[in-house]
């Protein structure tokens, strides 16, 4: 047996055991977060599973009516920010992809950020928010917008004063608690929609569940190789990604523009998480370029070609890109119309 051939089918064990390592803490992981969001926004979800690395999503079966459109309402309210220009909308867009479609995002002021906003669709599959992954959950993610200086820029006490003298606003929020307008109701309306923007009839959730024409030919063989290649080992579970951090790639191998931003260092001052992101949820990824924690990359097959080669050490043939870009695409679902509009 040769030496070269002892390494690839070392290479490949260790492979193997990153996916079902990645699957297990993405299944206990959203068991977590399942239980979380029926606890605090009265969600419940309907889990659908298959024997394969990348899962269907679930189904939100029953949700609060009432604490969604208060908290849609709120999303999109720029009464949110100190000068009402900048409403949570303005960085996720709802009808396109949820997300805003710059590098980076325009807050208050015309103040740019520092990161690519990500989609709010099926956030709350998410290991951790932020790129950096600094909260753990959509409770404590919500507050930090809305305080951010070059983002929202206010405070609690400025939005309550506001909300209140909005009679629409202090109706809907005296239906449902009768604690009225307080920072703790309107988190939990934010995230009650927030929750419930699961996205639906994606083509990959259909082929999953056993409708092999849900994919076109093309589509097969780019699930065939998304899976052989190895782009599961990171992407994989119900949000197709999400629920593990992973360096940008081998600093060697990735193009240097994503080298601008330190990732998890800034955040822990470890040097072992120096360039480490959350690795992105895949779902609706053909609506929501550029791509990268800067948005530096504009083309889903640019941004296939840099990962295949930072993380695989693959450079792959046309072919190749055009079967996995055709894949992304089937990632696309929609929201429930009563959600979106």
């Amino acid at each position: 047996m040769s030496s070269r051939y002892v390494v690839f089918v070392t290479m490949c064990l260790l492979a193997i055991g990153v996916v079902l390592i990645a699957q297990f803490k993405a299944s206990q992981q959203y068991q977590w977060q399942q239980d979380e969001a029926n606890h605090s926004t009265e969600i419940v979800y309907q889990s659908r599973k298959v024997d394969a690395p990348i899962q269907p999503l679930p189904v939100v079966k029953e949700y609060d009516v009432a604490w969604a459109q208060l908290g849609k309402a709120l999303f999109k309210s720029p009464l949110l920010s100190s000068d009402n220009t900048v409403s949570c909308a303005s960085c996720h867009d709802l009808y396109n992809g949820g997300d805003d479609g710059f590098p980076v995002s325009v807050g208050i002021k015309q103040q740019l950020g520092t990161r690519n906003s990500p989609t709010v669709i099926n956030s709350v599959l998410n290991f951790r928010q932020f790129w950096d992954g600094r909260s753990p959950n959509l409770e404590s993610q919500t507050p930090e917008p809305i305080h951010n200086p070059m983002e929202m820029g206010t405070n609690w006490q400025e939005v309550i004063k506001k909300l209140s003298d909005q009679p629409g606003f202090v109706k809907s929020f005296n239906a449902v608690s009768s604690d009225g307008i307080t920072v703790d109701n309107i988190i939990k309306a934010l995230v009650a929609f927030e929750a419930s923007l699961i996205s639906q009839n994606s083509p990959i959730d259909d082929f999953l569940l056993g409708n092999r024409s849900a994919l076109t030919l093309q589509q097969q063989r780019g699930y065939d190789k998304f899976v052989s290649y190895g782009c599961v080992t990171c992407h994989q579970g119900r949000n197709i990604g999400g629920n593990l951090y992973q360096k940008v790639g081998r600093l060697d191998k990735v193009p240097t523009q994503l080298l601008d931003d330190l990732g998890r260092y800034e955040l822990t001052q470890n040097p072992q998480d120096k360039y480490v992101f959350k690795v992105p949820s895949l779902r609706n990824v053909a609506l929501t370029a550029p791509y990268f924690h800067n948005g530096s990359v504009d083309s889903l097959s640019d941004a296939i070609r840099i990962m295949a080669r930072g993380q695989l050490g693959l450079d792959l043939s046309d072919g190749d890109v055009a079967d996995i870009e055709a894949l992304l695409q089937s990632f696309s679902g929609e929201l429930p119309r009563s959600l979106a509009e």
